[in-house]
């Protein structure tokens, strides 16, 4: 696929508007939620969950991609079709997962690196088959009294950047995600310290993506806002519209305007936090790139809960759950929300 192609597909994943769907939990990460709302954590219900959401009537008005667990973009609907071809036949761009998770990072004890990267030139060829137009890799950083150290930091972004080489070689859209942990229970810092963190990481992975010759063009930024961590003192904790213009502050200094799009994840956010911010943060705009959204449970978790009561009778409210959360954070990727009374 040529450059050109891969700058069209990410344009088109942050296209005015509209947002990524991420449901591509692990299968221990989904067992949680699974068995949180009473369901067994089985094929067959990972199916369901996720053919409920990505067939939904009308989501595609409001989301553009979704990223997929290797497990379901090998599946079917219950009607027959390939996971891919529901999706596509609904405008949703297929995307997959293609990091191994995060592992103790040798030498540092408190940190982690994520792999994968040994086979994924050959996995990207077999997902492209299989017609994932995208991929995401995401990489943890805490931040503690004694974290990020800058090894922590150099590997993980290394790790992104030589991934989102081989994505571009395969002729798949790299979605690079640097996530900088807020809940983790060690999470105690301000804003300021976050802001400093985000700063650091980011421009530690500009850097390394420029090394390896990826086309900023044909990438988008998955990342974190500068949020104070969700256990710090009480007068750490700080407006909507200070969070917002930390993050927009981060982005300008570190972020190349190049970049063909920013999306947010959730992680750690209330449903309505993580479309508050989005919303206070493209109020400030117009900014260089696009600013959307890559949610998974500040999207679906209501649909979850609703459907999981009765999955057969709540089927349709369940969709019609997962859309009215879409609609929502795709007005704030416009700046135009408006929070419920």
């Amino acid at each position: 696929m040529s450059i050109d192609n891969l700058e069209q597909i990410a344009q088109a994943m942050v296209a005015p508007g509209k947002g990524i769907i991420a449901v591509d939990e692990s299968t221990s990460t989904i067992k949680k939620r699974l068995e949180a709302v009473g369901l067994e954590n089985n094929e067959e219900n990972r199916r369901a969950y996720r053919e409920l959401l990505l067939t939904a009537p009308g989501l595609g008005q409001y989301i553009s991609g979704a990223i997929l667990f290797d497990e379901t973009i090998r599946q079917k609907t219950g009607d027959g079709r390939s996971m891919v071809e529901a999706m596509e036949a609904a405008g949703i761009i297929p995307g997959i997962k293609v990091d191994k998770g995060t592992h103790p990072l040798a030498g540092f004890p408190d940190e982690v690196v994520t792999e994968g990267l040994d086979g994924l030139r050959e996995r990207l060829q077999e997902y492209a088959k299989l017609g994932a137009k995208f991929a995401k890799w995401r990489a943890v950083i805490k931040i503690t009294d004694g974290t990020p150290t800058s090894a922590a930091v150099e590997a993980n972004v290394h790790a992104l950047a030589r991934y989102a080489s081989l994505c571009q070689e395969a002729g798949i859209v790299p979605m690079v995600e640097p996530e900088i942990l807020m809940d983790d229970k060690e999470s105690v810092h301000d804003i300021d310290t976050s802001y400093t963190v985000h700063e650091e990481v980011l421009r530690a992975l500009f850097g390394q993506l420029a090394l390896f010759n990826v086309n900023l063009r044909g990438l988008i930024l998955k990342v974190s806002m500068v949020i104070p961590g969700k256990y710090a003192p009480a007068e750490e904790q700080v407006d909507v519209e200070d969070v917002a213009q930390a993050t927009v502050d981060v982005f300008q200094n570190a972020v190349p305007a190049s970049v063909a799009g920013i999306v947010f994840l959730s992680g750690g956010q209330s449903d309505e936090q993580a479309t508050a911010h989005l919303d206070a943060i493209n109020k400030l705009g117009p900014h260089p790139w696009p600013i959307s959204f890559s949610y998974g449970r500040a999207l679906v978790s209501k649909a979850l809960d609703v459907w999981s009561k009765d999955q057969k009778a709540n089927w349709k409210a369940g969709q019609e759950t997962v859309v009215e959360r879409a609609k929502e954070n795709s007005d704030a990727a416009k700046g135009n929300w408006k929070k419920r009374a």
